[in-house]
This record gives C-alpha cells, sequence and structure tokens, in this order.
C-alpha cells in the first residue's frame, strides 16, 4: 500500500483569522473587543452543537491575549491554576465538586472574565442551577453552524488564497465524506493540495477518493 503524506485530522491552530465567521459576526466582535480589554460582562456564554466553533473561537481568544486568559478543558479545570481571564470549554461536563470551585470562584471574584462553551442554553443547560444562574448573567451567544453553502464559499476563498481553484465537485465529496467541521474541512483541503503538488495530479474526486482510502489504486483521473 503506498504511504500517502495526508492527516485528515490536524487542522490549523485556530485564530480568529481562520474563522468563517458566517451568522457569528457579532460573537467574533464581541470576543475581539474583550482580548482587547473591552469587555462589558464579566461572563461570556457560548453554546452550539458540536462543531459549530465553540472550541476554535476559545482558543483563538486565548492564543490572541497574549498569556492573559488560559484555555481550560473541562476535565482539566482542577488542574488549572489560577487566571485572571478563564476559557472553559464543556462547562457541562464539569464534575459536582468543579461546578461548586467555579461558582465560589465567581462569588469571589477570582477572576475578571470567565468565558464558557455549552451544548445548551443558560437555562437548559446540565450544570447546578445556581452556577447556571450566575452563568447567565452576562453575555450568551448562540454559535450558528455555518451553512453549506457558506461552507463552499469558505473552501473556495481558502484554495483561492493557496492559488488554485477547488473544482465544486470536489466539494462536494468533501462535505459528503469528510469530517464537515470548518477545521477538519480546511485541513483536509490543505492535505490534498499538498498532495496534489507532490503527485503532479489535478485536484480531482479520483485524487480526493485515492486520498481518503489509500488502499485504491492510483489511477489516471477521469
Amino acid at each position: 500500500m503506498r504511504q500517502l503524506l495526508l492527516d485528515f485530522t490536524q487542522a490549523p491552530a485556530p485564530t480568529f483569522a481562520n474563522f468563517v465567521h458566517g451568522g457569528n459576526a457579532e460573537l467574533v466582535h464581541a470576543l475581539e473587543a474583550a482580548v482587547k480589554g473591552e469587555a462589558v460582562e464579566r461572563v461570556m456564554y457560548m453554546w452550539g452543537e458540536k462543531g459549530a466553533g465553540k472550541t476554535h473561537l476559545l482558543k483563538a481568544f486565548t492564543q490572541a491575549s497574549a498569556g492573559r486568559a488560559r484555555y481550560v478543558p473541562a476535565k482539566d479545570y482542577m488542574d488549572a491554576g489560577q487566571a485572571r481571564v478563564f476559557a472553559v470549554d464543556d462547562i457541562e461536563q464539569l464534575t459536582d465538586e468543579e461546578q461548586v470551585s467555579l461558582f465560589n470562584a465567581f462569588n469571589e471574584h477570582s477572576f475578571e472574565l470567565l468565558l464558557v462553551s455549552a451544548s445548551a442554553a443558560p437555562r437548559d443547560v446540565s450544570v447546578r442551577r445556581d452556577l447556571a444562574t450566575r452563568l447567565a448573567t452576562g453575555l450568551a451567544y448562540r454559535v450558528l453552524p455555518l451553512t453549506d453553502e457558506e461552507k463552499r464559499d469558505a473552501l473556495a476563498a481558502h484554495a483561492k488564497a493557496r492559488g488554485f481553484a477547488i473544482p465544486g465537485e470536489v466539494t462536494s465529496y468533501l462535505l459528503t465524506h469528510a469530517r464537515r467541521d470548518m477545521g477538519s474541512l480546511i485541513a483536509a483541503l490543505d492535505s490534498l493540495d499538498r498532495y496534489s503538488l507532490q503527485t503532479g495530479r489535478a485536484i480531482t474526486v479520483p485524487l480526493l477518493k485515492q486520498a481518503l482510502q489509500p488502499d485504491l489504486p492510483i489511477g489516471r483521473d477521469s
């Protein structure tokens, strides 16, 4: 079997610049303002379905804060140490003890700003009601997933920036057979571009199929 130099699981490092806004422009603007210390509330709460971009935005905020903020997956909350700004991912995965700790930190003003992500709105999230009430005192945004048409436009723009045009049928195949979050789609497109250059073959559906299924024989594009 030919070894392919493709990795469809490694997405680019999350930044505000490589986050495709779609219907989330207001949220991104609020996060960028918070990075500059212009947050109007102590809490910013983001919720939405898996793959919508919540983790991307929390990590982008942390990266842009130049060390001021700390990104913390819920499972690592108790080991996170001290920080003036916390970005806590998947808040509903906190244990009861961790929820109490976060509730106390809120009441004791142990942080300047708290960013959290969850799969549901504050009124529906599966955490203690007293903690949910505190989280609901700030700004809450639903992170809206991109439509397929927005993903197509984003992939086309990214391909253009790399110096090639992506055929519509390749985009359709990616959206049908690859992971559908934008980080994974961009990573897949970048890997496909590198493989195209390496093999000297045009970016086509047959090449993409070979990339996704390495056991297929390499033939002429048709």
